[in-house]
């Protein structure tokens, strides 16, 4: 029976020297066949695996120089100190400011990532919404949530809006911001209203793009802009119960 070498620094050499390595390239330095004891030594160590090329790949933590998201590429391969593809793609996610769409994301790890995407997804471990005919998606706690969506609102008003000179460029990002987010706190159907409102503003064309500010559908763009010139809206099931002026009418006393 051939002796293995179980010598964990070998690896250490070899990564120092590579710095990055298979499995068949750690077994060939410790002279075995036996996957497990090449991972008792990489644990002696520490390790990280790939997020690319299915993970066959390793290296140190003290090896990468990660990127200010937390990646690193040597060659083609990719590895990043937040895990493996599932907790990396979760936690970018999380950490945006405003969302990704999947060719977003794959552009910054520079590998397919629906899957995984939809993965998250499904186990609602982010969010998604669909905007301007492309899935976002964002984090689910709700505060962070709401500010990615208002920053991606304001990346989707840019070409809506000045398309129109509806918005004035002297306008700042801060105000610009105050318009999303005034709409994002009405009801269902004072957003419809408001949207409908803003089309009639633009005129021709109008519909759609204020379906691209506010990530809505066009046609509900139009029904809110066909209620405000039917003249036909409810005042009062708009209000809130309690809403409106208070009243200044005296009850008489009881007897």
């Amino acid at each position: 029976m051939k002796k293995i070498k179980n010598d964990a620094d070998a690896l250490r050499k070899l990564l120092i020297k590579n710095k990055t390595a298979t499995m068949t390239e750690l077994k060939s330095v410790l002279e075995t066949d036996v996957k497990m004891t090449v991972f008792r030594k990489l644990n002696e160590l520490s390790y990280i695996t790939s997020y690319s090329h299915g993970g066959m790949y390793y290296t140190l933590p003290d090896i990468p120089d990660f990127n200010n998201q937390g990646l690193w590429k040597h060659n083609s391969i990719m590895f990043s100190i937040h895990g493996n593809l599932q907790k990396t793609v979760k936690v970018l996610v999380d950490r945006s400011k405003e969302g990704y769409t999947a060719a977003e994301l794959k552009n910054v790890l520079q590998i397919e990532v629906k899957e995984p995407l939809l993965i998250q997804f499904r186990k609602n471990q982010i969010y998604r919404k669909k905007i301007s005919g492309y899935y976002v998606y964002f984090t689910t706690e709700p505060q962070a949530k709401k500010i990615q969506q208002l920053n991606r609102g304001n990346q989707e008003s840019v070409s809506a809006y000045d398309a129109n000179n509806y918005i004035s460029h002297s306008l700042s990002d801060k105000i610009k911001k105050s318009i999303w987010l005034f709409f994002s706190i009405l009801n269902e159907k004072q957003r419809r209203l408001f949207a409908g409102l803003e089309s009639l503003k633009i005129g021709h064309g109008g519909d759609k793009k204020v379906s691209l500010l506010f990530g809505i559908d066009p046609h509900t763009v139009a029904k809110g802009r066909s209620e405000l010139l039917s003249e036909s809206i409810n005042i009062e099931r708009i209000r809130k119960k309690g809403a409106g002026r208070i009243s200044v009418e005296k009850k008489a006393p009881k007897s």
